[in-house]
Parts: C-alpha cells; sequence; structure tokens
C-alpha cells in the first residue's frame, strides 16, 4: 500500500487495518516473534501511528484478542444460545462447519485462541486473563445452552451440563492443536467427527 493510501485513512479505519494484519502476524508466527516492522509494511501505517493507537505491542496484542478474536468466536458459536434450536443440532453444525474450507487455515496454523493460551498465558498475566475470561464465556454459553435442551427434554437429564461444556470446548480446541501438530486436514476432520458423536449421544 502506498504512503498516500495509508495517510488517506481515517483514524478508526488505521486502527482496524493494523489489528487485522496483527491478527494475521500474530496467528501466522505467534506473539513474541510476530513483527512490528511486518505490520507496518503490509498496511503502509507509521510507526507512529501504530503508537499512537497502541503503546507497545502487549497493547497490540491484547486489542487483538478484546477486538478481532473475541468477537469472531462469539459470531461463530452464538447459535447455541439461540432458543428456537435444538442445542444439540447447534453443537453439531457448528461443529461440521469447522471442516469446511473456510477453516482450512485453522488446520495449518492452529486456533488462536489455543496458541494464545500455550503460548502467552503462563507468561503474560494481561493475556492469561483475556484467555480465561474468553473460554469462561465459550464454556457458560455452552453450559446453558445444555441446561436449556435439559429443560426442554432435548437432551439427557443425566449429564451435568457444566462438565459436558468443558469436555466439548476442551475436545475442541484438542482437536485443532493435533491438526496443526499434524497438519493434515483428515486428522482434524476425524477428531471432530468424534466429537459430533459425542454431542450427539447427549440427546435426549
Amino acid at each position: 500500500m502506498s504512503p498516500q493510501a495509508a495517510q488517506r485513512r481515517n483514524p478508526d479505519e488505521t486502527r482496524l487495518v493494523l489489528l487485522t494484519a496483527a491478527f494475521e502476524e500474530i496467528h501466522a508466527q505467534g506473539f513474541r516473534k510476530a513483527s512490528l516492522d511486518n505490520i507496518l509494511k503490509r498496511t503502509g501505517v507509521t510507526k507512529g501511528a501504530l503508537y499512537h493507537h497502541f503503546p507497545n505491542k502487549a497493547a497490540l496484542g491484547y486489542a487483538v484478542l478484546d477486538e478481532v478474536i473475541m468477537p469472531e468466536y462469539v459470531k461463530i458459536w452464538s447459535p447455541v444460545l439461540d432458543e428456537k434450536l435444538n442445542p444439540v443440532d447447534a453443537l453439531v453444525a457448528i461443529l461440521e462447519r469447522h471442516c469446511s474450507p473456510d477453516f482450512e487455515e485453522q488446520v495449518n496454523l492452529g486456533c488462536p485462541v489455543n496458541n494464545l493460551v500455550q503460548e502467552m498465558s503462563g507468561v503474560d498475566e494481561g493475556f492469561r486473563e483475556r484467555l480465561k475470561m474468553m473460554l469462561d464465556e465459550w464454556i457458560r454459553g455452552v453450559r446453558s445452552a445444555l441446561e436449556r435442551g435439559q429443560a426442554n427434554g432435548q437432551v439427557r437429564d443425566d449429564i451435568d451440563a457444566d462438565d459436558t461444556a468443558r469436555i466439548i470446548v476442551a475436545t475442541f480446541e484438542g482437536c485443532t492443536g493435533f491438526a496443526k501438530c499434524s497438519q493434515d486436514p483428515t486428522v482434524f476432520q476425524d477428531s471432530i467427527k468424534a466429537l459430533v458423536r459425542f454431542c450427539n449421544g447427549l440427546r435426549q
């Protein structure tokens, strides 16, 4: 991108462009190896403009979690909260969608959340707090859906909704870790199919 094009952006657009490029860099390289210079080259934004929006690299990483990764996960997993849907049907649809080409990058690079949990939660409290909040909200949403299904006679009443929600989220994250390590889409697809069978077994 030319310097002139970068200069024509308004501040909100500049921030969004930086966050998008930072997400891509962090997803590909990890946070600690992510290069601010690469982000600036990709966006055409000046270093001064970068530091105007984000005072340091950590602040940029936190913003990527808060403003890019978290909203995307909310969008992907929000169907489980739809009271018009059978929660097991919603879970199965979400999981099966992850086997589509739209999520091929997740096989190659891993889940952005799982990557950051493994890399940063033990060394940076800001990342750990945000990641824990995100995982807790994710589990809470699945648990709420399962409890609604139990109340509606759609989900077995002999399961613990909280424990089951944790198993679903942890297994999903494990599937993405296996896929990244193997670099084999079939490993991911087979793992997701097993998780789908588990979810189908929750039906009343």
